[in-house]
C-alpha cells in the first residue's frame, strides 16, 4: 500500500468520486451531490480560518482503497483553547492496515502543525456532517447526516481511536397526539410574555433574517460540546445555498420585544430525492429532483435553540407547536430530531415528549497525538 497527498485541484475529482466504490451496492447509501462536496472542500468560507490536506491510499496495483482529509480550524483552537485537529471525509475498504495508514497519515500531518489531539470524523466541522454512524444501519440517513459501513467502527478502534462523544437522532411520527399539550403550553407562554412573537422567516428580508439567525445560533449553542461560532459569512453562505430548500412554515424565529430569542428549522428530507440522482444534477438529475421533491414525506429538525436569557419561558413549546401544526397541514408523516448530544437530557426529553424514539447513534472518535 502507498499513500498520496492529492493536488487540491487535480486530485479533487478522484477524492470526491471515491465513495461510489465503497457503497455502490448499499441500498441505504445516499450519494451526495458532487458539486456540493466540491463546494464544501473548496469555496466554503470555512477555509478562510481553516486549512486541510487531502490524502488517498492505493493498493499495490494502483487501485484507490481509501481517502481522508486532515483539518485544522483556527477558530476551534482559539475558542476552546485546545490544540485539536480533525480528520474527515474518511472512506475506506474493509482493511485495518489501510485505515491505519490513512489515520496515521492525517495524525502525522496534524502533529507537524503542532496539534495534540486528533478528533473526527468532521466533514469538515461540527457545523457540518460529523461522526460515524454506529447504530441504525437499516435505513438511509436524513439530510446532512452521515452514513457509513458498519465496519468503520472496527477500523477506527483498531487504529487506536476511542469514543469522544455520541450524537443521537430521534424519529417521531408527525401526528396530532402532542397538539393539545403543546397548544396549552403555547397559550400560557404567550400570556406570560406579552412581547413574544414567534413567526415564519421572512424571505423578502432574507439577509436581515440571517443576521438574526446567526446571532441566535452563536448565543444559544455556545456551551455545547464541540461548538465553534459561525461567522456571518459562513452562515449566510449556507443559508443562501439552502434558501430554495427551506420550508418557511417550519423555519421559525422567536423574538421578545424585537430582540432575537430563538429559532427552529425543520427542512424536508431531500436525501429522499438525492438517493435517486446518483450525485449528479445534470443532465437528468434536475428532472428527478423536480419530480420527487413533492413526494418527500419526512422532515429533519436540524436546529432548535433558545438564547440563554430567554430559556424556560415556554418559547421552545411555542415553536414546536407551530412547526407541528404546519407540518400536519402540509402532510408530512415523519420528523427526525438530530443531532442531540448524548448528555443533553433536556433536549432528549423534549424529543421523547413529542413522541420521538431514539433510532440512530453517531460516534465521534479521538486520540492523543504523541509529542
Amino acid at each position: 500500500m502507498k499513500i498520496k497527498k492529492l493536488d487540491p485541484v487535480k486530485g479533487l475529482k478522484e477524492f470526491i468520486r471515491f465513495p461510489w466504490s465503497i457503497y455502490k451496492n448499499d441500498p441505504n447509501w445516499v450519494p451526495q451531490l458532487m458539486f456540493d462536496t466540491k463546494f464544501i472542500l473548496t469555496e466554503n468560507p470555512f477555509w478562510e480560518h481553516a486549512e486541510k490536506e487531502l490524502f488517498m491510499a492505493y493498493d499495490d496495483s494502483g487501485k484507490a482503497i481509501g481517502r481522508i482529509a486532515a483539518i485544522i480550524d483556527r477558530h476551534f483552537i482559539k475558542f476552546h483553547e485546545e490544540e485539536a485537529g480533525f480528520f474527515g471525509f474518511f472512506e475506506c475498504v474493509n482493511d485495518p492496515a489501510a485505515a491505519k495508514l490513512l489515520l496515521d497519515t492525517a495524525k502525522d500531518w496534524l502533529k507537524a502543525k503542532g496539534m495534540k489531539i486528533m478528533r473526527g470524523p468532521m466533514n469538515p466541522s461540527t457545523n457540518d456532517e460529523c461522526g460515524f454512524l454506529c447504530e441504525g444501519f437499516d435505513s438511509p440517513a436524513r439530510l446532512m447526516m452521515p452514513y457509513n459501513r458498519p465496519y468503520y467502527l472496527e477500523l477506527a478502534e483498531k487504529s487506536g481511536l476511542t469514543k469522544a462523544k455520541e450524537l443521537y437522532a430521534y424519529e417521531m411520527d408527525v401526528s396530532a397526539d402532542p397538539m393539545k399539550r403543546l397548544e396549552r403550553i403555547s397559550e400560557i407562554a404567550m400570556k406570560k410574555n406579552p412581547g413574544l412573537v414567534v413567526r415564519k422567516l421572512n424571505p423578502r428580508d432574507f439577509e436581515g433574517e440571517i443576521k438574526k439567525a446567526v446571532e441566535i445560533y452563536n448565543a444559544a449553542w455556545e456551551k455545547n460540546w464541540g461548538f465553534v461560532p459561525w461567522t456571518e459569512k459562513e452562515f449566510y453562505t449556507i443559508a443562501k445555498r439552502m434558501k430554495d430548500l427551506l420550508l418557511y412554515e417550519t423555519t421559525l424565529l422567536a423574538e421578545i420585544n424585537g430582540k432575537p430569542a430563538g429559532m427552529l428549522i425543520a427542512v424536508p428530507d431531500y436525501n429522499f430525492v438525492m438517493q435517486k440522482m446518483n450525485g449528479r444534477m445534470f443532465p437528468t438529475g434536475i428532472f428527478k429532483f423536480l419530480y420527487y421533491k413533492s413526494k418527500i414525506d419526512a422532515l429533519r429538525l436540524m436546529i432548535m435553540g433558545v438564547v440563554k436569557d430567554y430559556r424556560q419561558k415556554g418559547i421552545e413549546g411555542i415553536m414546536y407547536y407551530q412547526a407541528l401544526k404546519n407540518s400536519l397541514r402540509l402532510g408530512y408523516k415523519k420528523c427526525e430530531f438530530s443531532w442531540i448530544l448524548d448528555d443533553n437530557k433536556m433536549t432528549q426529553r423534549a424529543a421523547e415528549m413529542m413522541g420521538g424514539k431514539l433510532y440512530k447513534k453517531y460516534r465521534v472518535y479521538e486520540c492523543k497525538i504523541p509529542s
